[in-house]
């Protein structure tokens, strides 16, 4: 199996950008918000704007993760009467409108509704790339991992820096497209710094994997985006952009955030060893 089968399409993402000598930008958005169209306007400006994967957020009622912005969101997705067939319809159009990979951010509960082989015979049928699946360990994914690899599909698993080493090496195992590492203990957000604790956590999972890994939970801005794209291999970013629209800017605001971002994780790094 040649290396950019083996990373998936998100995977093979971020290294083309690790070869550029740049952290890669994964930019996230959920369905349907502010509204259905709105929200297919917004992310393609995500991909305007330069980013390299997008992470498409499946709304859900109980989203335990989320913090207040992104709960804010995706109530009102939910309210607008986005259901599962949008979001397969969503990410069916943004992978038609570019070649950047398209991967669902979503809770495991609608998956396992929808029922997991069937899900992921219809996303790989619209030309998602994978799933990260915040509230689903590899321990309790067998289904979906076998799903996973039947449709050729990314699995992005989480680790957190309360994560052991034994359990990080579990987890990256059983990753394909990139690792999430989660940079702070608690909800998703815009912080004024990144945590303290991101960049060792970067270099355990380093240790224990060649899949990228991603740090998200915490960058709203260009600066932030440098000091990341210094250690990890990519830069994960959502609130900011959701506020961009709760602001009423629109997707003009959400491409300009997206540009800054970008030459953020263009900037030269003051170290290159974390890479």
């Amino acid at each position: 199996m040649s290396e950019v089968v083996a990373l998936g399409k998100a995977g093979a993402a971020i290294r083309k950008a690790n070869d550029e000598g740049r952290g890669a930008l994964v930019a996230y958005l959920p369905a349907g918000y502010p509204s259905y169209d709105g929200g297919i306007d917004a992310i393609k400006a995500l991909v305007d704007g330069g980013a390299d994967v997008l992470e498409i957020g499946f709304p859900y009622s109980d989203p335990v993760m989320d913090g207040v912005t992104v709960q804010r969101a995706s109530e009102a997705a939910l309210a607008g009467g986005l259901r599962t067939r949008d979001v397969l319809s969503t990410v069916e159009k943004l992978a038609a409108y570019s070649d950047v990979p398209v991967l669902v951010m979503t809770y495991w509960n609608p998956i396992e509704r929808y029922g997991v082989d069937r899900f992921a015979a219809d996303f790989a049928g619209v030309g998602g790339a994978g799933l990260i699946t915040p509230d689903l360990i590899p321990d309790e994914g067998a289904e979906w991992i076998a799903a996973a690899d039947k449709q050729d599909l990314d699995k992005v698993f989480l680790v957190s820096p309360s994560s052991t080493d034994e359990r990080i090496r579990m987890t990256t195992a059983a990753c394909r497209g990139f690792v999430y590492a989660t940079a702070v203990m608690g909800v998703t957000g815009t912080r004024e710094k990144p945590s303290d604790l991101a960049a060792p956590l970067v270099a355990r999972t380093k240790a224990a994997t060649g899949v990228p890994v991603g740090v998200g939970l915490g960058v709203s801005n260009a600066d932030q985006a440098a000091g990341v794209a210094a250690f990890a291999d990519a830069v994960i970013v959502g609130s900011a952009f959701v506020k961009v629209l709760e602001a009423g800017e629109g997707p003009a605001g959400v491409r300009r955030l997206t540009e800054s971002l970008a030459e953020g994780v263009r900037r030269e790094p003051s170290t290159a060893a974390g890479r």
